[in-house]
């Protein structure tokens, strides 16, 4: 059974996946296209980001929506708008990509075998969100989203990774703003999740 968002004003914690694994965001200008449609969620559609990071091949977030279309909606434009930049970006000739044909053809490949109504498909079905219903449980979310570029041996210190909020919980300020859950952190360190 595939989980849904149920309250679509709640708390959640989100992951997105690109098909096959694939390691797109290794690409700093494919983060690029996530974060500015991510900020423009923020500033029209009422989404409201605590925490994030772009892995180089999926995204967790922890957000909820505060405006009319709720957070199913919001997130499907993300989604959708997203697919269509990436795919954009990558079928222009004019921008430097050197796995130009092998990304659109397992985009495409991906969209045959998922019967989607596009040509492409970047996003692996499904976001599979949880539901933050407690502050511990939001300490350990926002403690592994942080900890995912340390774990994975890219940065030693999870502030030093630039498509993360770590930095913004560490320092004030980062590539995108966030809204900050201080009284959360400050109680308490890192938790070991391992």
């Amino acid at each position: 059974m595939r989980s849904r968002i149920h309250d679509q004003k709640g708390m959640y914690f989100l992951t997105f996946t690109i098909v096959d694994w694939i390691d797109l965001f290794t690409r700093p200008v494919y983060a690029e296209i996530l974060l500015d449609s991510m900020k423009f969620c923020q500033a029209n559609k009422g989404l409201v980001i605590y925490a994030y990071v772009i892995m180089p091949s999926h995204l967790h977030l922890i957000f909820q929506s505060k405006g009319e279309l709720g957070l199913s909606k919001v997130i499907q434009h993300l989604r959708s708008y997203t697919a269509r930049q990436i795919v954009d970006y990558a079928k222009n000739w004019a921008h430097p990509e050197s796995r130009r044909k092998w990304l659109l053809d397992k985009f495409a490949f991906n969209a045959r075998k998922n019967s989607t109504n596009s040509e492409h498909q970047v996003w692996k079905k499904g976001s599979y969100p949880v539901y933050l219903h407690s502050p511990k449980m939001i300490r350990q979310i926002l403690n592994y989203i942080h900890q995912n570029p340390v774990k994975a041996r890219i940065v030693k210190w999870p502030e030093h990774y630039v498509f993360s909020s770590a930095s913004n919980y560490e320092h004030g300020k980062g590539v995108m703003e966030v809204t900050l859950l201080e009284d959360i952190w400050d109680d308490m360190g890192y938790i070991d999740l391992s």
